[in-house]
């Protein structure tokens, strides 16, 4: 099977490029089957390089996508520094620079300007929701006229968490209630879709400025790797960046 990837159902400007790997295509093997792109979850390292140039063939990469060391954090960076970097989210203006975060349940939000000139790949767990990495990745752009999308995440289904981290958002400002539903005594599920577009709304974006959203990598281990579900297993990857003209 091929490498198969997910498109961002957005409408980015001329020249900027993204997508979301799908776990197909690839040469890992076991938990990790098949295109783990992780180098720091126990795989083979010889396959997850073959995995990382499979998909940037496919994809027709300008560059090796810069990849983060993430910590669950809100640092952003800008992506054509010298790397590695710890950090969670990554930006750039820069023409041919791949900004790219890994998740296998968290959510990964891209921001585009709406002109093109910069792109930026956010890994948002809860912790990074909570702890403003959107908020931190929208300063170092500037802000300006932006949209995002809303990548493949864990559902709300599937997401059951304890009254801290509902307390953890709380903190922040009581209308991100809306991300979460009572499951029994302290526990709750939570939406990741909707906490970032409290987020982002907050933020100066308009509704009609977000997209995507939807998925559960939980539910579907055919297309996603999903930690909670599998604790062992690889990661996908969500890449944005622009092309020359």
């Amino acid at each position: 099977m091929s490498v198969a990837w997910i498109e961002p159902d957005w409408p980015a400007p001329p020249g900027v490029r993204a997508a979301t790997s799908l776990r197909v295509g690839g040469v890992s093997r076991g938990p990790y089957a098949s295109l783990n792109l992780g180098a720091q979850v126990g795989d083979d390292p010889g396959r997850v390089e073959e995995n990382r140039r499979r998909l940037a063939d496919a994809l027709g990469l300008p560059a090796e996508p810069v990849w983060l060391q993430q910590v669950h954090g809100c640092r952003a960076v800008r992506a054509d520094q010298p790397a590695p970097m710890a950090a969670d989210a990554a930006w750039t203006d820069a023409v041919g620079v791949v900004c790219a975060v890994m998740t296998a349940d968290c959510l990964p939000v891209l921001l585009c300007t709406r002109d093109g000139g910069a792109v930026a790949a956010i890994h948002a767990g809860w912790r990074g929701l909570a702890t403003g990495v959107i908020e931190s990745t929208l300063a170092a752009l500037g802000r300006g006229d932006l949209m995002a999308w809303l990548g493949p995440a864990i559902g709300p289904e599937a997401f059951e968490v304890g009254g801290e981290v509902r307390a953890a958002f709380l903190r922040n400002g009581p209308d991100f209630a809306a991300g979460f539903r009572e499951a029994g005594a302290d526990r709750w599920r939570a939406d990741l879709y909707c906490l970032a577009r409290l987020i982002l709304v907050r933020q100066g974006l308009s509704d009609r400025a977000i997209y995507g959203g939807g998925w559960c990598t939980f539910a579907n281990p055919r297309a996603f790797f999903s930690h909670r579900r599998d604790r062992i297993t690889g990661r996908m990857a969500t890449l944005i960046w622009r092309e020359g003209h």
